[in-house]
């Protein structure tokens, strides 16, 4: 079997903030993914204590020929450390270096690097570059893509943070090799979100290679990561500050981060929330009589073939509401679900608390 991947480029059209997502093999490594970058003297990679040991040196050997220096921050590991004490802990190493704001920051790591990195690289000096260095697969698919950029509060997920975009993302292949098979899930979380809101033939893909995909098959993981790519960058350009069709890709995220709040951050994965969400957001959606219950089947069996939850904590209703209440889409005190008008085409839009609890509670555990 063939298992060559060529290295494919997915532009983000945003004007004079366009960039390039590089997905590959051996991209870390490869002066040419490094090139044009902005000029500076020296380059912060923030990354955390499981990654530095695996990938720190090789991209730091890789930045060294373009920059005077080139220093590491090694972050605590974990979406329980997404606070803004950890933030400051790269203002400290910004500041104690002496950085300028030329200065380059690279996020080598998952979303948790990903989002903090972006957020100071966003506040440091009003604005210095930054480049995601996606190095699981839920960042190489959703989080790394479109400039959002955040940390948690104890009352709701990445509700401090801003819009700004990298210089590049840069998806190697090889990073997903080393990942453990729950973050691997976790990742197909937002793989598989794609289809139901955007491109059922791809959801059908995903059903078809599903095994390959668990399997860590380069070539699969290569379409599936650009294809994911493609969709969201597509709705990013349209919609870069999500005022409007860039609520889509949030589809299963409103039930999925009342399931982190309500838990205590980390205790279930991001992707493993989503998953869980998008199966709940499914049944209201069914429920109001936008699709039929062979669809919502569907998709539950497709998401629970990938190792993720169908079923919520049992937290109480009232937990749920209360954390969705403060969901970014949420106006005028109303809630705002991603639903599914019909398979492969998503709306955003209101419903009643009774049903939505009736979800709830059939819904978990």
């Amino acid at each position: 079997m063939n298992t060559s991947v060529a290295t494919a480029c997915v532009p983000i059209s945003l004007g004079d903030r366009s960039y390039s997502i590089l997905i590959g093999e051996n991209l870390l490594s490869n002066p040419l993914t490094w090139q044009d970058l902005p000029k500076a003297s020296c380059a912060l990679i923030v990354t955390n204590q499981t990654i530095a040991p695996l990938y720190a040196p090789k991209l730091r050997a890789a930045l060294e020929s373009l920059y005077s220096r080139v220093i590491v921050l090694s972050l605590p590991d974990g979406e329980v450390y997404k606070t803004f004490e950890t933030l400051n802990l790269i203002f400290d190493q910004l500041l104690g270096e002496g950085a300028d704001r030329k200065t380059t920051l690279f996020a080598l790591g998952g979303g948790v690097i990903g989002d903090m990195t972006g957020f100071a690289a966003a506040c440091y000096m009003r604005g210095v570059p930054f480049v995601q260095v996606a190095t699981t697969l839920l960042a190489q698919v959703d989080s790394s893509v479109g400039g959002k950029t955040a940390i948690n509060h104890p009352l709701g997920k990445n509700m401090i943070g801003a819009f700004y975009q990298p210089e590049r993302v840069v998806c190697d292949l090889d990073t997903l090799q080393t990942l453990a098979q729950r973050e691997l899930s976790a990742g197909l979380a937002e793989i598989i979100k794609y289809g139901p809101i955007a491109d059922m033939a791809f959801m059908l893909w995903i059903e078809e290679h599903l095994d390959a995909l668990i399997a860590k098959d380069p070539v699969a993981l290569a379409y599936a990561v650009q294809r994911s790519c493609e969709i969201k960058a597509g709705v990013v350009g349209a919609d870069e500050r999500e005022g409007g069709v860039r609520a889509i890709l949030n589809f299963g995220h409103t039930f999925g981060h009342a399931i982190e709040a309500g838990l205590g951050f980390g205790v279930w994965l991001h992707g493993e929330a989503v998953g869980c969400g998008m199966v709940m957001a499914a049944h209201l959606s069914q429920r109001l009589g936008l699709v039929e219950l062979s669809f919502v089947e569907r998709l539950t069996r497709l998401i629970s073939r990938a190792g993720l939850p169908t079923q919520g904590p049992k937290l109480g209703a009232h937990v749920y509401l209360e954390h969705m209440r403060v969901d970014k889409k949420a106006q005028n005190g109303q809630i705002r679900f991603v639903l599914i008008d019909s398979p492969g085409r998503a709306v955003v839009m209101g419903a009643d608390d009774a049903v939505v609890q009736d979800v709830i509670e059939q819904c978990c555990l």
